[in-house]
This record gives C-alpha cells, structure tokens and sequence, in this order.
C-alpha cells in the first residue's frame, strides 16, 4: 500500500505576482499601527530637527537607478566541494554565486 502524503508536505500552489501589485497593495491595520508608532518616535528624536530644505529632490532618473536588476530563476548543477564551500559562509549562497559571477564577467571585460 502506497504511503499517502500528509496535507503539510503538499507543495503548495505557485502564485505569480507582479512587483507593482505588491508595491500598490494596501497596508494592513497591524502595518498602520506599526508605521503609525515609527513615525511617533521619529517626529520625537532630534533628528525630526534636521531642515533638508536645500536638498533638491531626486529625479524620475536619478530615482530609477535605485530599481534593482530583474532576476532570472535558473537551475545550476555544482560540484559538491563548490557547494560546500558557498554554504560554509552562511545564508545567501545564491547571491554569492551571483557576485563572483559578476566579479569574473566585469574581468572579462
């Protein structure tokens, strides 16, 4: 007799958002309440005294440079000692992957 999976090692249904959908999505009451105090400490602290007046605003360029790079979801093969290596430095090995690719591209160059 087959093993039947339990509900909580189902996979769960893939749900595709788009960034502008999250962006635009409302705040919750526990995320008013939460913005609501941070701005009750800010406007409390000296620093609510800083007069940012001569600073000019950024422009719509200037403010796109801030957006990150899209990311693409690949699949990568490794050699296990690679692997170990990128995982003994702790969480993110992916974005490590991703920076020393990047570093040999740019000598590539």
């Amino acid at each position: 007799m087959a093993k039947k999976l339990s509900a909580s090692s189902r996979p769960g249904k893939q749900i595709r958002v788009s960034a502008e959908s999250i962006w635009n999505k409302p705040f919750t009451e526990r995320q008013k309440v939460a913005l609501a105090a941070v701005a009750r400490r800010q406007k409390h602290s000296k620093a609510s005294q800083i007069d940012y007046s001569d600073i000019p605003a950024l422009t719509d360029t200037q403010l796109t440079q801030f957006r990150r790079t899209p990311k693409k979801l690949v699949a990568v093969r490794l050699d296990a000692d690679v692997f170990e290596w990128l995982q003994r430095y702790g969480a993110g090995y992916s974005t490590r992957i991703n920076h020393v690719l990047r570093v040999v591209m740019s000598q590539a160059r």
